[in-house]
Parts: structure tokens; sequence; C-alpha cells
């Protein structure tokens, strides 16, 4: 991995993201995930902090609701395991001093900040009632989170473990993100892109998604920042569905990210699988290496216009991936080209880091690694996330 740039840290503290989670629409035409709505339920959810700070705020997000969004009440405590909190850390969650809050269609609210010092790796479970029909909820679709819902208002209950008609949820809804108060300065990385950061082949709620196993890397160097992630499983740069394409979607979900210094982005599989698959067993045009060139440029220029640092990585190898239609001998021979490219003097980013070369079967480099593979030919699992998380170089992550 090749790196430049560098800048001194101000002093003061200022709001900080310590937690992201992209969020999707639940009425794309691409149906891969479980749409839910909610009525008359309450919802506990958890997310882990990838960094710390002396206050904490979170953002819930109404961005693709249809109606409003009635939230009865908000409460955020210490998990323990499973769905149980510790109660004495309980805290009630306002919005403008409001316990009970609406949030309009179409809409992100920040919540009231809570004073109180956090940690990275701290797990907070934020639980919801949810008194009205929702509608379609906004959510996020791979999170390797198991959250939960249960009928009525147990806004406060120590665990729904074991409750009546408990569900447990694969996907996460409303939250989009943590802040904290951290030093300024504070070098802050966006993982933006596909499955390959969202974590699809990981094992779920063990945090070995790449972007978890970059920050333990980070921490245990004591490196003074961290990495938020902004992944979407199936996610393209050029075509919509699943989430608002890359270019779409990178001012909001990366470039106007409080704190961010970097931006680390992995794209491509999707648009030259995608095609294939959804028109399988007819063939499908695909995006040539010039438009995945252009399109990663863009990328990089607007990256560099915000003062970020843009670093690409390599597009992951996916040859005889199980999904009929997906892996073409013409999608395989772009990534080859576009890798290329990514790996020359031409290319307009910062640094990159290879993922295609770590976790590559060296006797068939356009596969995965039996030792890497999930099982579905696509996506790594534990050991092949820490391969990707090993290949970046520390140094350029930080200011």
């Amino acid at each position: 991995m090749t790196t430049h740039t560098s800048a001194t840290p101000t002093t003061g503290t200022t709001w900080t993201a310590a937690f992201r989670s992209a969020v999707i629409s639940p009425h794309e035409s691409i149906d891969l995930f479980e749409i839910r709505s909610f009525t008359a339920q309450t919802l506990r959810q958890v997310i882990r902090l990838d960094g710390g700070g002396t206050a904490l705020r979170l953002h819930l997000s109404n961005r693709y609701g249809r109606q409003p969004l009635h939230i009865g009440g908000a409460h955020l405590a210490r998990r323990t395991t499973g769905s149980t909190i510790d109660p004495t850390t309980d805290t009630p969650l306002t919005v403008d001093g409001a316990h009970d809050f609406t949030i309009p269609a179409g809409a992100d609210v920040t919540t009231d900040p809570l004073h109180q010092t956090v940690t990275a790796g701290d797990e907070w479970a934020l639980t919801l009632w949810l008194p009205d029909d929702t509608g379609p909820a906004t959510y996020s679709a791979v999170p390797l989170r198991t959250g939960y819902t249960v009928p009525g208002n147990a806004l406060t209950a120590p665990t729904l473990d074991g409750a009546e008609d408990l569900q447990e949820l694969a996907t996460r809804h409303y939250i989009s993100g943590a802040d904290v108060l951290a030093p300024t300065g504070t070098p802050v990385t966006v993982a933006f892109g596909d499955s390959w950061f969202e974590g699809a082949g990981t094992t779920h709620d063990t945090d070995n998604r790449f972007p978890d196993l970059l920050n333990n890397r980070l921490r245990a160097a004591g490196h003074p920042g961290w990495t938020v992630n902004t992944g979407i499983s199936a996610n393209r740069l050029l075509t919509d569905e699943i989430g608002e394409h890359a270019l779409a979607r990178l001012q909001r979900d990366a470039l106007d990210i409080p704190g961010a210094t970097h931006v680390l982005i992995h794209f491509g599989l999707n648009d030259l699988g995608i095609p294939g698959q959804e028109a399988y067993p007819d063939p499908a045009p695909i995006p040539t290496a010039a438009d995945l060139i252009t399109g990663l440029t863009t990328l990089a220029d607007r990256i560099h216009a915000a003062g970020l640092t843009a670093i690409t990585t390599t597009v992951g190898p996916y040859k005889d991936t199980v999904y009929e239609g997906y892996s073409t001998p013409e999608g395989v021979a772009v990534a080859r080209e576009v890798n290329a490219w990514i790996r020359g003097a031409d290319s307009p980013f910062d640094a990159y880091a290879d993922f295609a070369a770590a976790v590559a079967d060296p006797a068939d480099p356009d596969r995965i690694h039996d030792d890497y593979d999930s099982g579905d030919g696509l996506h790594v699992n534990d050991a092949g996330a820490q391969a990707l998380a090993d290949t970046v170089d520390l140094a350029i992550l930080k200011n």
C-alpha cells in the first residue's frame, strides 16, 4: 500500500463519528432482504462504538419512510448479552428535549447528547417504543448484529430474552450512526463500499468484519483514530439498488460524516455481477473497464475536493461464485483490467490496499482461496476479513 499526506491536529474537541450504519430503502425493486414494519412493538438493537469520547449522541433515520415515524420513547443502555441490558445504565434519549417525538417522512434526527465518557468497543442497546404503524422501515441490510422486537411497550425491560412472541431480526432499523465528542483532528477513516465492508460472509455477532479487524490493528498500534463502516451489501458504483449508487451517496455516507479525514473504498463487484444475476439465464450488459475507471476517478476527485485522503482497494476475486449469472468471463476480465489500473501510475488515489492479491487462490487468482472463502465464492470469511485488514498500511490513516 502506498502512502501520502500529513497534517497537525488542533486542540479542543468536536463531534466525531464513532459508529455508522448505512441505510437503504424498503421500496426498491431488487428484493434481497426482508422488509419490516412495526406496530405497537418495542425494538431493541445493538451498536458497538468504533471510537470513544466524552459525550454521545445518536442519529435516527426515517430517510426512506413514506409516512412520519412516531417514536413513543427511546432508551439507551449498555448491553450485556443477547437482548439484556445493564439497568443501572438505562437512560432516556430525547430529541430537542422531547421523550416522545416524530421523525418526518424522508428525514433524519439527532438525539440530544448524553454527557458521559464512552470508549471504543462499548456495546450499547438502543430500545425504541413504536406505538403506531411505521410502514416499511428504513433499514441496514447486513449489520451482522441480532436485533430484537416484542409486542407492546417494553422500553425499560432489563431483557427481552424469553419474552412471548420475541422475534430476532437480521436487519437493523432506523439507526444510521453515533457520534462522540473526541479530540479535534482525530483521524477517522470511512470504509465506504459494498458487502466486503458491511461484512457479509463473516460470523454473525462477533465483530469480524473488515473494518472491525482494521480497528483492532489500529488500537493495537496505538493509533489515535478509527474506522467507521458505511458498507452496503450489493451496492454498486454506477447503478442504484441495492442502496443509492456510490456516486449518489458519497456526500452523505462519506464526505459529510463528522470528523472524516480518509475515505477507503471497495466497489465494482456488483456492477459486474448483478446484471447477469438478475437476468440469468440470459446474458446482460455490464460496465466496461473504462466505465468503472471513470466512476472511480470521479470518486477520488470528489474526495480530494473535500480535503480528504482517497484510498481504494482492488476489486476482490469472485470467479466461480455460487450465485448463478454473477460471474462471467467478461466481468472477470474487466475486474482484472480495473485492478491493473489501480495498481498503476495513472490511478488518482493516494494509496491502495490490494484486496484481490490478499485473498486470491494463487493457482487461480480470479477466485477466492478456499481458506478465505465464506462458502459462496463471493464473500470472505473471518480469516479472509483479517487478511484484508492486514493489507492496509496504518501510516496512511494518520493525518
